[in-house]
Protein backbone atom coordinates (compact mmCIF):
# COMPACT_ATOMS: atom_id res chain seq x y z
CA UNK A 1 0.00 0.00 0.00
CA UNK A 2 2.29 2.86 -0.78
CA UNK A 3 0.00 5.52 0.41
CA UNK A 4 0.12 3.95 3.43
CA UNK A 5 3.24 6.09 3.52
CA UNK A 6 1.70 9.53 2.99
CA UNK A 7 2.38 12.14 6.17
CA UNK A 8 -0.63 13.14 7.96
CA UNK A 9 0.29 16.72 8.67
CA UNK A 10 3.95 17.19 6.82
CA UNK A 11 3.57 18.63 3.56
CA UNK A 12 3.22 16.60 0.39
CA UNK A 13 2.20 17.25 -2.85
CA UNK A 14 -1.26 16.01 -4.32
CA UNK A 15 1.00 14.24 -6.78
CA UNK A 16 4.50 13.76 -8.30
CA UNK A 17 8.01 14.72 -7.19
CA UNK A 18 9.13 17.34 -4.95
CA UNK A 19 12.24 18.98 -3.26
CA UNK A 20 14.00 22.31 -1.85
CA UNK A 21 11.31 24.64 -0.83
CA UNK A 22 11.71 27.33 -1.95
CA UNK A 23 10.45 31.58 -1.66
CA UNK A 24 9.13 31.21 1.63
CA UNK A 25 7.54 34.10 2.79
CA UNK A 26 4.31 35.90 5.12
CA UNK A 27 1.65 38.19 3.64
CA UNK A 28 -1.31 39.23 5.09
CA UNK A 29 -2.40 36.09 7.18
CA UNK A 30 -0.83 33.71 4.93
CA UNK A 31 2.41 31.44 4.74
CA UNK A 32 3.51 30.68 1.14
CA UNK A 33 5.35 27.41 0.56
CA UNK A 34 6.84 27.50 -2.98
CA UNK A 35 8.75 23.94 -4.07
CA UNK A 36 10.72 22.50 -6.61
CA UNK A 37 8.66 20.21 -8.60
CA UNK A 38 7.81 18.33 -11.73
CA UNK A 39 4.50 18.34 -12.40
CA UNK A 40 4.94 15.92 -15.07
CA UNK A 41 5.90 12.85 -12.84
CA UNK A 42 7.44 11.26 -9.90
CA UNK A 43 11.16 11.90 -10.37
CA UNK A 44 13.04 14.56 -10.66
CA UNK A 45 13.23 16.80 -13.93
CA UNK A 46 11.29 20.03 -15.50
CA UNK A 47 12.14 22.20 -12.43
CA UNK A 48 8.98 24.40 -12.00
CA UNK A 49 7.88 25.95 -8.74
CA UNK A 50 4.88 24.35 -7.18
CA UNK A 51 2.62 26.29 -4.46
CA UNK A 52 0.53 26.25 -1.51
CA UNK A 53 -0.77 28.73 1.03
CA UNK A 54 -1.77 28.28 4.83
CA UNK A 55 -2.89 30.50 7.75
CA UNK A 56 -1.58 28.27 10.54
CA UNK A 57 1.33 25.60 8.86
CA UNK A 58 -0.82 23.31 9.44
CA UNK A 59 -3.75 23.16 7.10
CA UNK A 60 -2.39 23.62 3.22
CA UNK A 61 -4.02 24.83 0.47
CA UNK A 62 -2.62 23.70 -2.95
CA UNK A 63 -2.42 26.42 -5.59
CA UNK A 64 -1.77 25.99 -9.45
CA UNK A 65 1.92 25.83 -10.38
CA UNK A 66 3.36 28.84 -9.72
CA UNK A 67 6.32 29.75 -12.24
CA UNK A 68 6.87 26.86 -14.72
CA UNK A 69 10.07 25.96 -16.61
CA UNK A 70 10.08 27.39 -20.05
CA UNK A 71 11.86 26.48 -23.32
CA UNK A 72 14.67 28.42 -22.10
CA UNK A 73 15.48 27.38 -18.57
CA UNK A 74 14.03 25.30 -15.73
CA UNK A 75 13.11 26.81 -12.48
CA UNK A 76 15.65 25.96 -9.80
CA UNK A 77 15.53 27.28 -6.06
CA UNK A 78 15.52 30.78 -4.93
CA UNK A 79 13.41 33.02 -2.87
CA UNK A 80 10.57 35.90 -2.99
CA UNK A 81 10.48 39.74 -1.28
CA UNK A 82 7.74 41.87 -0.84
CA UNK A 83 8.48 45.28 -2.33
CA UNK A 84 7.12 47.62 -0.16
CA UNK A 85 8.41 50.25 -1.81
CA UNK A 86 8.20 49.43 -5.41
CA UNK A 87 12.28 49.46 -5.86
CA UNK A 88 12.08 46.87 -8.58
CA UNK A 89 8.83 48.99 -10.39
CA UNK A 90 6.86 46.07 -11.22
CA UNK A 91 3.98 47.31 -8.48
CA UNK A 92 0.55 48.00 -9.73
CA UNK A 93 -1.93 50.34 -7.96
CA UNK A 94 -0.30 52.58 -5.28
CA UNK A 95 -0.33 50.44 -1.95
CA UNK A 96 -1.10 47.10 -3.70
CA UNK A 97 2.02 44.89 -2.86
CA UNK A 98 3.76 43.18 -5.09
CA UNK A 99 6.01 40.34 -4.89
CA UNK A 100 9.08 39.01 -6.07
CA UNK A 101 10.41 36.00 -6.50
CA UNK A 102 14.46 35.64 -7.48
CA UNK A 103 15.20 32.25 -8.69
CA UNK A 104 17.96 30.52 -10.46
CA UNK A 105 17.53 29.80 -14.24
CA UNK A 106 19.00 26.79 -15.28
CA UNK A 107 19.42 27.16 -19.38
CA UNK A 108 17.96 23.78 -21.13
CA UNK A 109 20.93 23.47 -23.19
CA UNK A 110 23.80 20.72 -23.36
CA UNK A 111 26.71 22.75 -21.73
CA UNK A 112 24.37 24.39 -19.09
CA UNK A 113 24.96 27.53 -17.21
CA UNK A 114 23.00 29.12 -14.64
CA UNK A 115 21.78 32.82 -13.94
CA UNK A 116 19.50 34.51 -11.00
CA UNK A 117 15.90 35.76 -12.27
CA UNK A 118 13.16 37.21 -11.57
CA UNK A 119 9.48 36.80 -11.49
CA UNK A 120 6.95 39.11 -10.07
CA UNK A 121 2.98 39.02 -8.96
CA UNK A 122 0.45 42.07 -7.76
CA UNK A 123 -2.00 39.73 -6.53
CA UNK A 124 -0.89 37.91 -3.58
CA UNK A 125 1.24 35.22 -5.48
CA UNK A 126 -1.99 33.77 -7.41
CA UNK A 127 -0.50 34.52 -10.96
CA UNK A 128 3.15 35.11 -11.71
CA UNK A 129 5.18 37.48 -14.97
CA UNK A 130 8.45 36.41 -15.82
CA UNK A 131 10.76 39.55 -16.27
CA UNK A 132 11.64 40.14 -19.54
CA UNK A 133 14.72 41.03 -18.76
CA UNK A 134 16.15 38.44 -17.24
CA UNK A 135 18.88 37.19 -16.07
CA UNK A 136 19.57 39.75 -13.62
CA UNK A 137 22.93 38.34 -12.50
CA UNK A 138 24.55 36.00 -14.83
CA UNK A 139 28.78 35.48 -14.39
CA UNK A 140 29.05 32.77 -16.64
CA UNK A 141 29.16 29.91 -14.63
CA UNK A 142 27.85 26.59 -15.05
CA UNK A 143 26.56 26.29 -11.58
CA UNK A 144 25.70 29.00 -9.42
CA UNK A 145 22.50 28.49 -8.14
CA UNK A 146 19.76 29.61 -4.83
CA UNK A 147 20.16 33.39 -4.25
CA UNK A 148 18.22 34.04 -0.90
CA UNK A 149 17.46 38.23 -1.16
CA UNK A 150 16.31 39.96 1.88
CA UNK A 151 16.06 43.69 2.63
CA UNK A 152 18.94 44.79 4.78
CA UNK A 153 17.62 48.26 6.39
CA UNK A 154 20.86 49.66 7.88
CA UNK A 155 21.93 49.98 4.28
CA UNK A 156 18.52 50.24 2.47
CA UNK A 157 19.32 48.44 -0.31
CA UNK A 158 18.72 43.96 -1.50
CA UNK A 159 21.02 42.07 -0.30
CA UNK A 160 21.71 38.62 -1.98
CA UNK A 161 23.09 35.31 -0.76
CA UNK A 162 24.01 32.84 -3.79
CA UNK A 163 26.07 30.00 -3.76
CA UNK A 164 29.11 29.37 -5.81
CA UNK A 165 28.60 25.03 -5.63
CA UNK A 166 32.12 24.03 -6.12
CA UNK A 167 34.14 26.70 -5.10
CA UNK A 168 32.40 26.37 -1.36
CA UNK A 169 31.50 29.94 -1.39
CA UNK A 170 28.64 32.17 -0.52
CA UNK A 171 28.53 35.05 -3.12
CA UNK A 172 27.44 38.43 -1.35
CA UNK A 173 25.39 41.28 -4.22
CA UNK A 174 23.57 44.17 -2.88
CA UNK A 175 21.46 46.08 -5.39
CA UNK A 176 18.80 49.31 -5.24
CA UNK A 177 15.93 47.62 -7.29
CA UNK A 178 16.56 43.92 -7.65
CA UNK A 179 17.61 44.41 -11.26
CA UNK A 180 21.15 45.27 -11.30
CA UNK A 181 23.36 43.95 -8.52
CA UNK A 182 26.63 44.46 -7.15
CA UNK A 183 29.17 41.86 -6.06
CA UNK A 184 29.94 42.70 -2.61
CA UNK A 185 32.30 39.75 -0.84
CA UNK A 186 32.73 36.05 -0.56
CA UNK A 187 32.40 33.62 2.45
CA UNK A 188 34.10 30.61 2.39
CA UNK A 189 35.84 27.67 1.76
CA UNK A 190 34.99 26.96 5.31
CA UNK A 191 33.76 23.45 7.68
CA UNK A 192 32.45 21.00 5.59
CA UNK A 193 33.64 21.18 1.91
CA UNK A 194 34.24 17.53 0.63
CA UNK A 195 30.87 18.43 -1.42
CA UNK A 196 29.69 20.70 -3.32
CA UNK A 197 27.56 24.00 -1.21
CA UNK A 198 24.05 24.43 -2.07
CA UNK A 199 20.56 26.30 -0.33
CA UNK A 200 22.27 29.22 1.35
CA UNK A 201 20.28 31.07 3.93
CA UNK A 202 21.86 34.83 5.96
CA UNK A 203 19.36 34.68 8.93
CA UNK A 204 19.66 38.03 11.38
CA UNK A 205 18.79 36.34 15.33
CA UNK A 206 16.66 37.62 17.68
CA UNK A 207 18.66 40.22 19.79
CA UNK A 208 19.73 38.84 23.32
CA UNK A 209 21.24 40.89 25.58
CA UNK A 210 20.84 45.02 24.66
CA UNK A 211 24.72 45.49 24.63
CA UNK A 212 25.66 42.75 22.42
CA UNK A 213 25.89 42.96 19.15
CA UNK A 214 23.02 40.88 16.77
CA UNK A 215 24.41 38.02 15.71
CA UNK A 216 23.49 36.20 12.05
CA UNK A 217 23.16 32.60 10.68
CA UNK A 218 24.74 31.54 7.67
CA UNK A 219 22.98 28.15 6.63
CA UNK A 220 24.53 26.22 3.70
CA UNK A 221 24.19 22.67 2.42
CA UNK A 222 26.39 20.48 1.47
CA UNK A 223 26.23 17.12 -0.60
CA UNK A 224 28.61 14.79 1.12
CA UNK A 225 30.47 14.94 4.22
CA UNK A 226 27.57 14.93 6.50
CA UNK A 227 26.72 12.15 8.72
CA UNK A 228 23.19 11.45 7.01
CA UNK A 229 25.71 11.89 3.57
CA UNK A 230 23.34 15.53 2.41
CA UNK A 231 23.13 17.48 5.14
CA UNK A 232 22.92 21.26 6.60
CA UNK A 233 25.97 23.07 8.08
CA UNK A 234 25.84 26.71 9.80
CA UNK A 235 28.07 29.15 10.90
CA UNK A 236 27.76 32.15 13.54
CA UNK A 237 28.61 35.72 12.90
CA UNK A 238 27.72 38.21 12.02
CA UNK A 239 26.97 40.65 8.78
CA UNK A 240 27.58 44.21 8.03
CA UNK A 241 25.44 44.31 5.14
CA UNK A 242 28.42 43.97 2.98
CA UNK A 243 30.66 40.81 4.96
CA UNK A 244 29.42 38.11 6.93
CA UNK A 245 32.57 37.14 9.21
CA UNK A 246 32.03 33.97 11.38
CA UNK A 247 32.70 34.82 14.90
CA UNK A 248 35.06 32.16 15.89
CA UNK A 249 36.92 29.48 13.79
CA UNK A 250 34.55 26.58 12.04
CA UNK A 251 34.99 23.39 13.13
CA UNK A 252 36.47 20.75 11.44
CA UNK A 253 33.42 19.21 9.99
CA UNK A 254 30.76 22.12 10.17
CA UNK A 255 27.67 22.81 12.50
CA UNK A 256 25.75 20.36 11.55
CA UNK A 257 21.49 21.26 11.73
CA UNK A 258 20.42 18.17 12.12
CA UNK A 259 22.21 14.67 12.18
CA UNK A 260 20.03 12.63 10.36
CA UNK A 261 19.68 11.93 6.70
CA UNK A 262 16.90 13.70 5.78
CA UNK A 263 16.95 17.09 6.45
CA UNK A 264 18.22 19.03 3.66
CA UNK A 265 17.92 22.73 2.06
CA UNK A 266 15.77 24.44 4.80
CA UNK A 267 14.68 27.77 4.17
CA UNK A 268 13.19 30.41 6.05
CA UNK A 269 10.06 32.48 6.68
CA UNK A 270 10.81 35.96 5.47
CA UNK A 271 8.44 38.68 7.20
CA UNK A 272 7.15 36.79 9.90
CA UNK A 273 5.06 38.80 12.81
CA UNK A 274 6.58 39.60 15.41
CA UNK A 275 4.45 37.50 17.62
CA UNK A 276 6.16 34.19 16.69
CA UNK A 277 9.12 35.31 18.43
CA UNK A 278 11.96 32.94 16.83
CA UNK A 279 12.59 32.82 12.87
CA UNK A 280 10.68 29.48 11.52
CA UNK A 281 12.11 27.40 8.74
CA UNK A 282 11.65 24.16 7.35
CA UNK A 283 13.50 21.24 5.10
CA UNK A 284 13.18 18.29 2.36
CA UNK A 285 12.28 15.50 4.44
CA UNK A 286 14.46 12.93 2.03
CA UNK A 287 17.83 12.56 0.82
CA UNK A 288 18.92 12.71 -2.79
CA UNK A 289 20.83 9.95 -2.81
CA UNK A 290 18.13 7.94 -2.51
CA UNK A 291 15.00 9.89 -3.06
CA UNK A 292 14.15 8.66 -6.53
CA UNK A 293 13.73 5.33 -4.84
CA UNK A 294 11.08 5.63 -1.68
CA UNK A 295 8.17 3.77 -2.36
CA UNK A 296 5.70 6.12 -2.48
CA UNK A 297 3.18 6.91 -4.96
CA UNK A 298 1.45 9.23 -6.87
CA UNK A 299 3.64 11.78 -5.18
CA UNK A 300 7.40 11.73 -3.91
CA UNK A 301 8.88 14.21 -1.30
CA UNK A 302 7.58 16.04 1.61
CA UNK A 303 9.06 18.50 3.99
CA UNK A 304 9.95 18.20 7.05
CA UNK A 305 7.50 20.01 10.44
CA UNK A 306 8.30 23.59 10.85
CA UNK A 307 10.88 24.24 13.73
CA UNK A 308 11.72 27.07 15.56
CA UNK A 309 15.14 28.01 15.56
CA UNK A 310 17.70 29.92 18.14
CA UNK A 311 20.80 30.28 19.58
CA UNK A 312 21.76 28.41 22.50
CA UNK A 313 25.04 29.13 24.93
CA UNK A 314 27.79 26.66 25.05
CA UNK A 315 30.60 26.29 26.73
CA UNK A 316 32.00 26.05 23.26
CA UNK A 317 30.38 29.10 22.33
CA UNK A 318 26.45 29.87 20.46
CA UNK A 319 25.19 27.12 18.87
CA UNK A 320 22.01 26.59 16.88
CA UNK A 321 18.67 24.75 18.84
CA UNK A 322 15.73 23.72 17.06
CA UNK A 323 12.49 22.81 18.56
CA UNK A 324 9.17 22.17 16.61
CA UNK A 325 6.74 24.79 15.79
CA UNK A 326 5.05 25.30 18.61
CA UNK A 327 1.66 25.57 16.63
CA UNK A 328 1.76 21.41 16.46
CA UNK A 329 0.57 21.36 19.60
CA UNK A 330 -2.61 22.09 18.21
CA UNK A 331 -3.06 18.39 15.90
CA UNK A 332 -2.44 16.60 19.78
CA UNK A 333 -5.72 14.92 21.11
CA UNK A 334 -6.27 13.15 24.39
CA UNK A 335 -2.59 12.14 25.87
CA UNK A 336 -1.75 8.63 27.75
CA UNK A 337 0.62 8.98 30.69
CA UNK A 338 3.30 6.96 32.68
CA UNK A 339 4.43 9.27 35.27
CA UNK A 340 6.81 6.98 36.60
CA UNK A 341 8.63 4.11 34.81
CA UNK A 342 11.47 2.34 35.98
CA UNK A 343 13.72 -0.16 33.64
CA UNK A 344 16.02 -2.28 35.21
CA UNK A 345 18.62 -4.28 33.77
CA UNK A 346 20.88 -6.32 35.56
CA UNK A 347 24.34 -7.86 34.46
CA UNK A 348 22.99 -11.51 34.29
CA UNK A 349 19.99 -10.46 32.59
CA UNK A 350 19.47 -12.62 29.03
CA UNK A 351 18.80 -10.94 25.88
CA UNK A 352 19.13 -7.51 24.94
CA UNK A 353 18.57 -5.74 28.69
CA UNK A 354 14.37 -4.76 30.33
CA UNK A 355 11.95 -4.03 27.56
CA UNK A 356 9.15 -2.63 28.73
CA UNK A 357 6.07 -2.31 26.17
CA UNK A 358 4.18 0.70 26.16
CA UNK A 359 0.05 0.17 25.88
CA UNK A 360 -1.05 2.79 23.58
CA UNK A 361 -4.92 1.87 24.11
CA UNK A 362 -6.72 2.85 21.04
CA UNK A 363 -3.46 5.59 19.65
CA UNK A 364 -2.44 4.83 16.00
CA UNK A 365 1.55 4.53 17.01
CA UNK A 366 1.79 5.43 13.20
CA UNK A 367 1.08 9.23 14.10
CA UNK A 368 1.89 10.05 17.66
CA UNK A 369 4.25 12.27 19.49
CA UNK A 370 6.22 11.14 22.41
CA UNK A 371 8.02 13.00 25.54
CA UNK A 372 10.19 10.96 27.70
CA UNK A 373 11.89 12.69 30.36
CA UNK A 374 14.61 10.72 32.12
CA UNK A 375 15.80 12.31 35.19
CA UNK A 376 18.09 10.18 36.52
CA UNK A 377 19.84 6.62 34.73
CA UNK A 378 23.04 4.49 34.80
CA UNK A 379 22.00 2.61 31.73
CA UNK A 380 25.08 2.43 29.02
CA UNK A 381 22.09 2.78 26.63
CA UNK A 382 18.39 3.38 27.03
CA UNK A 383 15.93 4.78 24.45
CA UNK A 384 12.14 3.82 22.64
CA UNK A 385 11.83 1.59 19.74
CA UNK A 386 9.09 2.79 17.41
CA UNK A 387 6.66 0.99 14.73
CA UNK A 388 6.90 -2.15 16.06
CA UNK A 389 5.93 -5.13 14.67
CA UNK A 390 7.20 -8.95 13.67
CA UNK A 391 10.64 -7.82 12.85
CA UNK A 392 10.58 -4.71 12.36
CA UNK A 393 11.24 -1.73 14.56
CA UNK A 394 13.50 1.51 14.78
CA UNK A 395 15.71 2.73 17.17
CA UNK A 396 15.35 6.03 18.85
CA UNK A 397 18.68 5.65 21.76
CA UNK A 398 20.98 6.76 23.90
CA UNK A 399 24.33 5.82 24.36
CA UNK A 400 25.53 7.41 27.52
CA UNK A 401 29.14 6.09 27.26
CA UNK A 402 29.53 8.12 24.54
CA UNK A 403 27.18 10.45 25.10
CA UNK A 404 25.32 10.41 21.96
CA UNK A 405 21.63 10.32 20.79
CA UNK A 406 20.86 8.14 17.54
CA UNK A 407 18.11 6.82 15.45
CA UNK A 408 18.97 3.35 13.83
CA UNK A 409 16.50 1.89 10.95
CA UNK A 410 18.41 -1.29 10.81
CA UNK A 411 15.14 -3.13 11.26
CA UNK A 412 13.08 -0.65 10.12
CA UNK A 413 11.18 -2.07 6.76
CA UNK A 414 12.24 -1.29 3.05
CA UNK A 415 15.23 0.23 1.97
CA UNK A 416 15.24 2.62 -0.56
CA UNK A 417 18.26 2.25 -2.23
CA UNK A 418 22.11 0.90 -0.70
CA UNK A 419 22.23 -1.24 2.72
CA UNK A 420 24.71 1.79 4.29
CA UNK A 421 21.77 3.83 4.66
CA UNK A 422 19.84 1.17 6.77
CA UNK A 423 21.87 1.98 9.85
CA UNK A 424 22.55 4.58 12.52
CA UNK A 425 23.12 8.09 12.73
CA UNK A 426 24.16 10.05 15.83
CA UNK A 427 24.29 13.91 17.45
CA UNK A 428 26.47 14.61 20.22
CA UNK A 429 24.18 14.75 23.92
CA UNK A 430 25.23 16.82 26.99
CA UNK A 431 25.32 14.96 30.30
CA UNK A 432 22.91 14.86 32.97
CA UNK A 433 18.75 14.77 32.82
CA UNK A 434 17.40 14.42 29.27
CA UNK A 435 13.89 15.23 27.53
CA UNK A 436 13.16 13.43 24.06
CA UNK A 437 10.75 14.43 22.04
CA UNK A 438 9.66 12.37 19.05
CA UNK A 439 7.35 13.04 15.71
CA UNK A 440 5.67 10.07 13.78
CA UNK A 441 4.11 10.69 11.05
CA UNK A 442 3.41 7.37 8.82
CA UNK A 443 6.94 7.54 7.41
CA UNK A 444 9.07 10.24 9.25
CA UNK A 445 10.77 9.58 12.67
CA UNK A 446 11.86 13.16 14.27
CA UNK A 447 13.49 13.73 17.23
CA UNK A 448 14.13 16.66 19.20
CA UNK A 449 16.59 16.98 22.30
CA UNK A 450 14.34 19.61 25.18
CA UNK A 451 16.96 21.98 24.89
CA UNK A 452 17.39 21.51 21.13
CA UNK A 453 21.07 20.45 21.46
CA UNK A 454 20.06 17.63 18.93
CA UNK A 455 17.98 16.88 16.36
CA UNK A 456 17.72 13.73 14.01
CA UNK A 457 15.29 13.25 10.91
CA UNK A 458 14.59 9.98 9.03
CA UNK A 459 12.64 8.58 6.66
CA UNK A 460 11.22 4.84 7.35
CA UNK A 461 9.13 2.41 5.51
CA UNK A 462 7.89 -0.31 8.11
CA UNK A 463 4.57 -2.55 7.14
CA UNK A 464 1.15 -0.56 8.16
CA UNK A 465 0.65 -3.05 10.88
CA UNK A 466 3.76 -2.00 13.04
CA UNK A 467 2.92 0.21 15.38
CA UNK A 468 3.70 -0.47 18.64
CA UNK A 469 5.85 1.06 21.07
CA UNK A 470 8.56 0.17 23.55
CA UNK A 471 11.08 1.48 25.99
CA UNK A 472 14.30 -0.27 26.53
CA UNK A 473 17.43 -0.40 29.00
CA UNK A 474 21.34 -2.08 28.45
CA UNK A 475 23.96 -2.58 31.14
CA UNK A 476 22.24 -0.62 33.35
CA UNK A 477 18.59 1.15 34.93
CA UNK A 478 16.53 3.95 34.26
CA UNK A 479 15.36 4.72 37.71
CA UNK A 480 13.25 7.98 37.32
CA UNK A 481 11.39 8.35 34.16
CA UNK A 482 7.95 9.72 33.13
CA UNK A 483 6.53 8.91 29.24
CA UNK A 484 3.56 11.00 27.76
CA UNK A 485 1.95 10.36 24.40
CA UNK A 486 -0.21 12.37 22.23
CA UNK A 487 -2.25 11.27 19.34
CA UNK A 488 -1.59 13.58 16.47
CA UNK A 489 -5.09 13.84 14.32
CA UNK A 490 -5.13 15.02 10.43
CA UNK A 491 -5.74 18.58 10.34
Amino acid sequence: MPDAYRPLWHFTAPTNWINDPNGLIWLDGEYHLFYQHNPFGDQWGHMSWGHAVSTDLLHWQHLPLAIPEDERVSIYSGSVVLDVHNTSGFGGAPGQPVLVAIYTGCKRVPEGGQGQELAYSTDRGRTWQKYAGNPVLDIGLRDFRDPKVFWHEPTARWVMAVVRPDDHQVSFYASPNLKQWQHLSDFGPAGEVGGIWECPDLIEMPAGRTDEPRRWVLKVDTFAGHPGGTGAQVFIGHFDGERFTAEAPTEPHGLWVDHGCDFYAALSWADLPATHGAPVWVGWMNNHAYAKHTPTAPWRGAMTVPREFFLRDTPRGPRVGQRPWPGLAALRGAPRTWPQISLNHTADDAGDGSVQEVDLGALDGRSIELQWDISAADATQFGLRVRCGPGQHTVVGVDRSRNVLFIDRSNSGAVPDEARWAGAREAPLPTGPLRLRVLLDRCSVEVFTGDGAATLTELIFPDDASRGVQLYAHGGNVRHSALTVWPLAQP
